[in-house]
């Protein structure tokens, strides 16, 4: 039987009609590239759920030591910055690391103030020792006061102030009426908040709401629930509450380790 030149080109290989692409299979040196390769991809993913599995570790950890030395009621969110981790915990440090809490009770003063949400970022976080305390070189950590958590804590009604930097405050009685003041509010000595400039915006300030006012307002109110080290920088107000800025270094979170 006569052959075209084309099945005489094709004889013993796959042929698919005269529209189909040929295509040759891989030869010996590019089968070991793709198995070389996959071999990478696979180890190059290993390495990586191990180092997360190291992260979620360490994270666990300081969650931990947060938890048992503020006496939250759940534990903190904590995030390892850096990649890998593994290099890190063999060095004994992590390179930074931050971690948001919610509503850290306060105790031993007399108008205790809990910290609604409180916002840290650790650099040089010590990761060897206790696993009930760990220590950072330097944190920045910024404290969020809610409105609602200052009222209680002074015993008048605190809202937003129509000027930056300021709040409202209303006393109100039930034969006396309401009043309102405002008051600058800024960092005290002690990791304290002051109220300061107080001026009247709204109402007769009749004697019995004025003591009640300056019962609250002319003593600092002392912030004793931050972790030991960090000092309180500054203090803004927003909408809903005020924040303090806090920054330390050598600052270690292990139990009672409250601020006085």
């Amino acid at each position: 039987m006569h052959q075209s030149p084309r099945d005489e080109e094709y004889v013993g290989e796959p042929y698919y009609g005269a529209a189909s692409v040929y295509v040759s299979p891989p030869t010996r040196t590019r089968r070991h590239m793709i198995i070389a390769a996959a071999s990478v991809v696979a180890l190059l993913v290993g390495a990586v759920a191990v180092d997360r599995i190291a992260a979620v570790r360490a994270e666990s950890r300081t969650a931990k030591a947060f938890q048992d030395g503020m006496g939250t009621a759940d534990r903190p969110s904590v995030h390892v910055r850096g990649f890998p981790v593994l290099n890190q915990l063999a060095a004994g440090s992590l390179d930074h690391v931050d971690l948001t809490a919610h509503d850290i009770p306060a105790g031993g003063s007399t108008r205790p103030l809990p910290v609604t949400r409180l916002t840290v970022g650790m650099d040089g976080l010590k990761t060897s020792g206790s696993a009930d305390e760990a220590r950072a070189d330097s944190v920045t950590a910024t404290a969020f006061l809610s409105y609602a958590d200052v009222s209680s804590a002074l015993g008048v009604q605190v809202s937003q102030g129509d000027e930056p930097g300021r709040v409202n405050a209303t006393a109100s009685l039930p034969l006396a009426g309401d009043v309102t003041v405002s008051a600058a509010v800024s960092a005290a000595g002690g990791n304290s908040i002051a109220f300061t400039d107080v001026r009247a915006e709204q109402g007769e300030l009749l004697p019995p709401l004025k003591s009640l006012l300056d019962k609250a307002l002319d003593r600092p109110v002392p912030l004793q629930n931050v972790p030991e080290g960090l000092r309180l920088r500054a203090v803004t107000t927003g909408a809903d509450g005020i924040d303090a800025r806090f920054t330390g270094r050598s600052v270690t979170f292990h139990p009672d380790a409250s601020s006085a």
